[in-house]
């Protein structure tokens, strides 16, 4: 786990500057697609890299090899160096006229040991490693502002901190590896990144016209009961616990499971406890309809024609829904029923009928009450992003979860315990009183029988 005990310290950030490509790019102007632009893509993730001293780059600066391997890697991927633009109907296209990124080259006096072992997130400090920009009303806005931020923060070990911002709109967690991925290619020397970029975006755009052909529940408000609590509890109040599920946790769940999903992946065993033990402490109301979303990756699908280097949003939610007082009285198996039924309903058709509906209804933003959304990072590939020091020490997002109101949106991400032992580590947030409960729940589902 993270260190608690880190040494006071200061950030000592230079200028930010604007990184464009280094050779001539096409000025042209890019549709992003239906689903790339939705209200709920309008944000900035944020990931950080952590690495060690290697001895055989004694005197290299990485902040200069980055950005120059940044520089070079914004040639093929010229259109992240453009600016967002809205038209009509909130329609999202992206303005490719090199304006650049932004990057930033910082110093603290901190050695990677004194991050500890940190193995999941939110990383220690976050704030201080990622370039924040401008906001309106506490807002970000991503119109006409860099699609990706960059900060080069130098450790005084030798190693240093890679944290990066991008706009969600343009990018998802595997097309913003991809680039990054490039970047470290280009940095350790090659000529031209692996993989070629594909823009692609209009496989993703409405039909003509838009009918969509699903119900779509991730973007309607559940039925019954007053606001969710999870969306008036002051930040104050929110406890935030990462929570383990190692080989003994897992193999609980598989105990409890009905013989014919005793199978079940990782993922969904831990989706479907979460869900249940957190319905249960925070005390719906029996007739209060719940709900879990999650991103299912179209990323390998036989039926979603992707083109090779493809690097924008290819995911949907999709939603287990049902009542609280099903849910409960249902137990484990009724949870990871309903949570492998949705994640099978997302096909090729269903993504064009969420491009559909964002085009019908002004690209709305998916449901929040009484919502648990998660989405799985386990497999994205982030330690392996080396820009010649090694694999990263931590690789991974910055915070526990990003997105509207903070607990309501979750990573999912690989770690490992005290004992060495790997497994599936959730940042959870709940409202102070509501946590012991989750924890006791928790604890029934997962002890082995």
């Amino acid at each position: 786990m993270a260190s608690s005990l880190l040494p006071a310290f200061t950030v000592r950030r230079g200028e930010p500057v604007l990184v464009a490509p280094a050779e001539q790019t096409p000025r042209e102007t890019k549709t992003l697609s239906d689903i790339d632009d939705g209200e709920g893509m309008r944000f900035y993730s944020s990931g950080i890299h952590l690495y060690r001293a290697n001895p055989d780059k004694q005197g290299v600066d990485p902040a200069a090899v980055i950005r120059e391997a940044l520089a070079r890697a914004l040639v093929p991927y010229y259109p992240l160096a453009g600016r967002l633009r809205e038209e009509a109907g909130r329609k999202l296209v992206v303005d490719c006229e090199a304006q650049g990124v932004m990057f930033v080259e910082a110093d603290v006096d901190l050695t990677a040991a004194d991050f500890g072992d940190v193995q999941s997130p939110p990383f220690p400090c976050f704030e201080q490693f990622i370039l924040e920009s401008t906001t309106v009303a506490g807002v970000e806005p991503v119109i006409d502002r860099p699609l990706l931020y960059i900060q080069v923060t130098r450790l005084k070990c030798g190693g240093f901190i890679f944290g990066q911002r991008f706009c969600h709109c343009v990018v998802d967690a595997p097309g913003g590896m991809q680039f990054e991925k490039a970047v470290c290619e280009l940095a350790c020397g090659a000529a031209a990144p692996s993989i070629t970029p594909a823009w692609g975006r209009e496989m993703f755009m409405a039909r003509q016209p838009p009918q969509p052909s699903y119900p779509h529940l991730e973007y309607s408000e559940p039925a019954g009961g007053a606001v969710d609590r999870m969306l008036t509890t002051a930040p104050g109040d929110i406890a935030r616990v990462p929570f383990f599920f190692g080989p003994r946790e897992i193999a609980g769940l598989r105990q409890r499971a009905p013989p014919h999903m005793s199978r079940s992946s990782r993922f969904e065993l831990v989706a479907a406890c979460i869900w249940l033990g957190r319905t249960a402490a925070l005390g719906y109301g029996a007739d209060e309809e719940v709900r879990l979303s999650f991103i299912v990756n179209a990323r390998g699908r036989r039926d979603v024609p992707l083109p090779e280097g493809f690097y924008g949003n290819a995911f949907a939610y999709s939603v287990a829904a049902t009542t609280a007082g099903e849910l409960c009285a249902g137990g484990l198996g009724y949870a990871l029923e309903l949570v492998k039924k949705a994640k099978s309903a997302v096909t090729y058709d269903y993504l064009l009928s969420v491009a559909d509906l964002m085009v019908l209804r002004g690209r709305p933003l998916f449901a929040l009450s009484r919502t648990y959304i998660v989405s799985d990072v386990s497999h994205a590939g982030f330690k392996s992003v080396d820009f010649g020091w090694g694999e990263a020490v931590y690789g991974g997002p910055a915070k526990g979860g990003e997105g509207p109101i903070p607990g309501v949106t979750n990573y999912f991400s690989r770690s490992k315990n005290g004992k060495g032992e790997e497994g599936t580590v959730v940042p959870i947030s709940l409202p102070k009183d509501a946590m012991e409960k989750f924890q006791l729940e928790v604890e029934g589902l997962t002890a082995e029988i």
